[in-house]
């Protein structure tokens, strides 16, 4: 069955949020069995940072599969697997990292290796999008977010992929759309991989590439406006992000009001992203200033991490009019305090100049994400002086059609990128084997 065949069977509830529609699609295809070990004991957050920020506290092998067993598991869904030249090695990490005031707190992610290849490996941030569910993130079970982590690893790279805070085996709850705490889980999960690398044999270098869908694009902006900055101590080589909602205030807001965003999916993010930013930048004392009955009583705790997204939809009503008050409603076409606040701290993540290459990539039929904010991220590049190439997927690519079509572009572009260092005689051919860092000349 293509992508197309099961997007029109997939029922029409299932349709109305970003995170049910990739379960769909994606979810489809079941991994092989997980080799799963038992997990290290749970330490309190203090005794989790007496290594720092990025400290590796557990490793857990999820599954092992062959190369021929990538292929399959990839194609049904539609994923081009012509990159695919190893198996791959799944392993859950557990790490030290902070929240979104800072304090210390703990995370866990997705480590894919692949099996065989080069002993020393350049590392992909693979971090995904929306989630409501817990159990959902990439190290959690089997999952369709392990999808495009093993697509990169299978073409002969390292990739982590953070389950962010509050999802997989983090405490707490998700602080969905706070990009900043979603860098600092991102930066530390680096961190953390190439520590378990190297317990299991490898050696993973400073050169990140770094990739994300729908939520995980803006991450994956962010995060390397902060690789970029040189205090992490990893280097970023190439920006591909999928579907981003770069432009909050510019774009997506106006898309709900506009009806370029469906109508189902338009409630399930308003909620989400209203009951996650209250608990950061606080947006209404009472859930019944903002949501109409009978929501009020009962949209905070749909978003607690343990509901299936499924669920949450069927909870909501089809239509952002019906989940909110009228004084709402005009807030979310012309935000102002605690909304504008919210917004403004999540905007500008392409408000910077890389100097490693990007490209973005979207589809012009998406209504969860639209092109839009593409388009306006490639705007604040070429401000800052910085052209980067947009790859429209064309007018039938919606949301997760732009996603499988896309990754593996990204992954043959990160080849390409790979072989001209090599052939320039760059000096990723001369860094220590262990460190990564550039070798001194022998006097």
């Amino acid at each position: 069955m293509t992508i197309q065949q099961k997007q029109r069977t997939r029922p029409r509830l299932q349709r109305g949020a970003a995170a049910v529609a990739l379960a769909a699609v994606l979810g489809a295809v079941v991994a092989p069995a997980a080799l799963a070990a038992p997990s290290a004991p749970a330490l309190s957050a203090d005794a989790a940072h007496s290594g720092g920020r990025g400290h590796l506290i557990s490793l857990t092998p999820l599954e092992s599969i062959g190369r021929a067993d990538v292929a399959a598991l990839l194609s049904p869904v539609g994923f081009d697997t012509s990159t695919v030249r190893y198996g791959v090695a799944a392993y859950r990490l557990s790490y030290a990292t902070v929240d979104p005031q800072g304090r210390p707190t703990t995370a866990t992610g997705l480590l894919v290796l692949p099996r065989g290849g080069p002993h020393r490996l350049d590392v992909v941030s693979d971090t995904h999008g929306t989630l409501a569910n817990r159990g959902d993130a990439p190290s959690s079970g089997s999952s369709h977010t392990r999808l495009t982590p093993y697509l990169h690893a299978s073409a002969g790279r390292a990739v982590a992929a953070p389950d962010y805070l509050g999802l997989g085996g983090g405490p707490g709850s998700h602080p969905y759309m706070d990009t900043r705490s979603s860098v600092t889980a991102s930066v530390d999960m680096l961190k953390a991989s190439r520590t378990a690398a190297d317990r299991l044999g490898r050696t993973v270098t400073r050169d990140v590439y770094a990739t994300g869908f729908s939520q995980g694009a803006q991450v994956a902006m962010a995060l390397g406006r902060e690789l970029s900055l040189g205090r992490s101590g990893f280097r970023l080589r190439a920006l591909a992000p999928i579907a981003g909602p770069y432009d909050l205030a510019g774009s997506e807001l106006p898309g709900i009001s506009d009806g370029r965003i469906e109508p189902r999916t338009a409630v399930f993010y308003l909620s989400y992203f209203l009951t996650a930013q209250n608990r950061l930048h606080p947006l209404y004392k009472d859930p019944a200033d903002v949501f109409r009955a009978p929501y009020a009583q009962a949209v905070e705790g749909l978003f607690d991490g343990n509901h299936q997204e499924r669920d949450i939809v069927a909870a909501l009503p089809a239509t952002p009019q019906e989940l909110l008050t009228a004084e709402w409603s005009a807030n979310i076409l012309d935000p102002r305090g605690g909304l504008r606040t919210a917004l403004e701290a999540n905007d500008g993540t392409c408000d910077w100049k890389p100097a490693a290459p990007v490209r973005l990539y979207a589809g012009s039929a998406d209504t969860d994400v639209p092109i839009a904010n593409t388009r306006a991220c490639a705007a604040d590049l070429a401000r800052n002086g910085v052209r980067a190439k947009v790859v429209d997927q064309g007018p039938g690519a919606d949301h997760f059609t732009s996603a499988v079509r896309s990754a593996p572009e990204s992954v043959r572009w990160f080849d390409s990128l790979r072989q001209d260092r090599d052939r320039r005689g760059s000096p990723a051919r001369h860094l220590d084997a262990r460190s990564g860092e550039p070798l001194r000349p022998r006097r």
